[in-house]
């Protein structure tokens, strides 16, 4: 196995078999922005001497009411990270999702501002940042909106709202406020310019829907207005407060200083979260390091096997070469000791190869019974290799463990013995349609139920009228007549069709566990890690490993557990009933690595010709180490991120994927990592307070993106598109 050449985990590309369309837009301004209205209505009539006569009608006021200083919760979609959450967020950019689509467009700004700069914008804080919240979960201070405008909820700026845009109903409604200190307000307060950069509308779809490219009408049904955040979250981890304020009345401050006090916010949504510290070390990062020997170089086919890693001499000798390629295989030379107390060096590997297994030779190819049967020797050079005689005895010591195996299996060898004996002596009934009761209850019960039913039950009552004469003459029955039955070969007989099927119900129940528990076996579910990975340096931590699965090292390992209690040919032959069972897996993935601690989620899927394949097993060893199964042999492996759902922000490596912004395949992506270098340190504000400079001066994201695109500018639903922070995946394929 290889890894494919990206330079570094990509989104999942592969196609779901539902897909839901997502589009996003830029904005959506009302065609009245919210405040108070008034028509005028003017009527000119001609009279009758030629003059106008105007009549003024009664002026009609009216409101177009949108919310102003609170949010209904019911009115939120969802929000990210959501509340009370606890995870490693330093990368991503909080966001909340509207419901209604034109809410962030619903009111202007300011004079002086476009229409699409919205009126609203979500605010990140720390803990010890916020003077009433210095524990970041959400306090704040309520009141009314008439307290709020005359500086009665404490300290700091209150916003200047026209009074003549202000319904009177409004002065009573209670709002929540926060106030932030001056220069707090002033390192992390969005500039107008960037504000449309962080507010977009999206629409999602039902699975299946017309995606983009047919263009079709937006479904106002899945339209949604979201605000992104402008802060990462701390790198170092702790409680975090994210408000949506409004900056109506505030937008002089947003590019002057603010106000010595302060400014005094109205929170119109709020939730907290966790941050847990980030060590550096992400999803992206693990998965290149598993995947490339220095972040960019793949690692070769060889590293990427589970065998144990030799340098070989430059000119080996025959012996050395043969050494060095059982070595290949996934074999590690261990000292043995023989069945006859010799000692000596011998080559072991479990099921696990490195390689396709050799085929084995005829004489070894038959049905196994003791360990010494299954010794390799190389005669060449005077070496044993043990792998097969220790598959047997692995499978022997297992079943002589398993206290309920070894019941089952010698009640199943017991009933099967008896009704393989009883077709020998009955051979009229082989090829007959008979019951396991049949073969498996007395004989005396079993001609009493024919003679009740044999010519419909006369010859029951035939046998109950003569039966009081004959004993009454001193005899028990009539003499005996027909031809005496000769016994068949009851080993023969295994061999006639349909025999097979009726002896596995004569004990149905001890069959079903005999042929679970071997299934489990030939699964490795009994294995422990030494068996599968004989030296830890084959698997050191974080590698991931490819292997095949030695079929012939499964059945030894299954002839070793079906010898125990054999006492003759015929219940050897009977083991062979038991053999049926299901599947042996044809490949391996083993991860050890912190992957499988940090991420248990990760998506991992197996590939066959492009086709999914579920794996067979996957188990933990530990807690690093998990081991994949699969059916056949796979031609590519994916570790996916798990998924989160849409979030914005950067990956694990510092940098974003370019995405296709324009043309017939917007949002694929575009196999270029930005920026490059990576890191995204150039795109924040000074200060070391984590702001993103989207728009502002010096080097700004904005522009930067729109330059890695060829373009003079990119909108707001282009700059959403482009910060999606999809789930990452690494891909391991086949040559």
């Amino acid at each position: 196995m290889t890894t494919s050449p990206e330079s570094g985990p990509r989104p999942r590309t592969s196609t779901p078999l539902a897909q839901h369309r997502t589009r996003f837009f830029d904005h959506r301004i009302p065609s009245l922005h919210a405040g108070r209205y008034r028509i005028d209505n003017r009527q000119v009539l001609k009279d009758v001497d030629g003059a106008d006569r105007v009549i003024d009608a009664t002026p009609q006021p009216f409101d177009v009411v949108q919310p102003r200083f609170g949010i209904d919760p019911i009115g939120i979609n969802a929000r990210f990270p959501v509340p009370d959450a606890v995870g490693t967020y330093s990368r991503t950019l909080p966001h909340i999702n509207l419901d209604a689509p034109a809410l962030p467009w619903s009111r202007p700004l300011g004079s002086g501002h476009g229409a699409a700069v919205p009126w609203m914008a979500l605010l990140l804080f720390r803990e010890d940042e916020l003077p009433e919240d210095p524990d970041a979960v959400g306090t704040v201070t309520a009141g009314t909106v008439r307290e709020l405008l005359a500086g009665g909820l404490g300290p700091g700026k209150a916003p200047v709202l026209p009074q003549d845009s202000l319904r009177p109903e409004e002065y009573d409604e209670v709002c929540a406020t926060v106030l932030v200190p001056a220069a707090l307000f002033d390192a992390v307060k969005p500039l107008p310019g960037e504000m449309g950069y962080l507010a977009h509308v999206r629409e999602g779809g039902r699975p299946d829907a017309t995606r983009a490219g047919d263009d079709p009408e937006p479904d106002e049904k899945e339209l949604n207005g979201v605000v992104v955040a402008n802060r990462f979250p701390a790198a170092s981890g702790g409680r975090h407060v994210v408000h949506l304020v409004s900056l109506e009345g505030f937008d002089r401050y947003l590019t002057a200083s603010a106000p010595a006090e302060g400014v005094r916010l109205v929170s119109l949504s709020c939730w907290a979260f966790t941050s847990e510290p980030d060590s550096g070390i992400g999803f992206g990062d693990v998965c290149q390091n598993l995947a490339t020997v220095d972040g960019t170089t793949p690692r070769p086919e060889e590293e990427l096997r589970l065998r144990l890693p030799v340098s070989a001499p430059a000119r080996p000798t025959a012996p050395q070469r043969e050494a060095l390629d059982r070595m290949a295989g996934g074999a590690v030379a261990l000292p043995q000791r023989l069945e006859t107390g010799e000692r000596t060096v011998a080559f072991h590997r479990g099921p696990l190869t490195a390689r396709p297994a050799q085929e084995l030779p005829d004489p070894a190819a038959t049905r196994l019974d003791s360990p010494g049967e299954a010794l390799v020797y190389l005669e060449t050079y005077g070496v044993f290799d043990t792998s097969y005689a220790a598959a047997f005895t692995a499978g022997r010591t297992l079943a002589l463990a398993d206290a309920a195996f070894r019941t089952a299996l010698m009640e199943f060898r017991a009933s099967a013995r008896g009704a393989v004996r009883r077709l020998a002596s009955h051979p009229q009934l082989v090829g007959r349609a008979v019951s396991a009761r049949q073969l498996t209850a007395p004989l005396a019960f079993e001609s009493f139920d024919r003679m009740l039913t044999d010519e419909g039950g006369t010859r029951f009552t035939r046998a109950v009228g003569r039966a009081g004469a004959q004993l009454r003459t001193g005899r028990r029955r009539d003499a005996a007549t027909g031809v005496r039955r000769t016994p068949a070969d009851p080993r023969a007989l295994l061999s006639r069709p349909g025999v097979a099927d009726v002896l596995t119900q004569a004990a149905a129940d001890e069959y079903r566990t005999v042929t679970g528990w071997l299934d489990g076996l030939r699964r490795l579910e009994m294995l422990g890690l030494e068996h599968l990975v004989p030296d830890s340096r084959m698997l050191p931590p974080e590698t991931i490993r490819f292997a095949y699965i030695d079929q012939e090292w499964v059945r030894a390992a299954v002839d070793g557990a079906l010898s125990i209690g054999v006492g003759h040919a015929l219940d050897a032959d009977l083991n062979n009933l038991a053999t049926r069972g299901g599947p042996v897996p044809a490949c391996a993935v083993l991860l050890h690595s912190a992957l499988v601690t940090d991420w248990p989620n990760t998506v991992i899927t197996g590939y066959a010709g492009g086709t999914p394949v579920e794996p067979l097993r996957s188990a933990l060893y530990g807690t690093a180490l998990q081991l994949l199964l699969y059916p056949r042999v796979i031609d590519r492996f994916e570790l996916a991120e798990p998924p989160r759902g849409i979030c914005f922000g950067i990956g694990d490596l510092g940098t974003i994927e370019l995405r296709e912004i324009s043309g017939d395949h917007i949002g694929h992506p575009k196999d270029e990592e930005f920026p490059q270098p990576a890191g995204f340190g150039r795109f924040l504000r000074p200060g070391g307070r984590d702001v993103l400079n989207v728009h502002g001066s010096g080097d700004a994201l904005v522009p930067a993106l729109a330059a890695a695109h060829g373009v003079e500018r990119i909108s707001s639903a282009q700059f959403a598109l482009q910060m999606i922070n999809a789930p990452q995946v690494k891909t391991f394929s086949r040559p």
